[in-house]
């Protein structure tokens, strides 16, 4: 079994996320869905989602796209791949927080992937 891991904020979702997950999914046979804490999301974006982290697991889980969605970790946001063990991270196009140092962090048979855009001129969260 090859296992796929996705991270994101997946704040207000839109056809660019499904079409991710959808991708994410044909690299593997099980896909491991990390949504952002609210914590991580101010951090990063230095501005709370609009959506709070418990509304966007739901929403992910909802999609029933996932074999498994939860929640990162606050500090250390490469815990959860330790515990996840994937064979394959698929990343956003756009993708760029705590990826400069991913490859440091993985075991050699973990594979990254850049998954590709979609319409990206509509649908990047930062447009939205």
């Amino acid at each position: 079994m090859k296992k796929v891991m996705i991270f994101g904020t997946f704040d207000v979702l839109h056809p660019g996320h499904i079409h991710l997950l959808k991708e994410a999914k044909e690299y593997g046979d099980y896909l491991v869905v990390i949504v952002a804490l609210d914590s991580t999301v101010l951090e990063v974006k230095r501005k709370l989602p609009k959506n709070n982290e418990q509304t966007r697991l739901k929403k992910i889980i909802d999609l029933n796209l996932a074999d498994k969605v939860r929640l990162g970790y606050p500090g250390n946001k490469y815990r959860v791949i330790d515990e996840e063990k994937p064979d394959i991270i698929a990343l956003g196009y756009d993708q760029k927080f705590f990826t400069d140092q991913l490859e440091d962090q993985l075991e050699d048979h973990v594979q990254i992937v850049r998954l590709s855009s979609y319409l990206p001129e509509i649908y990047k969260s930062s447009k939205l």
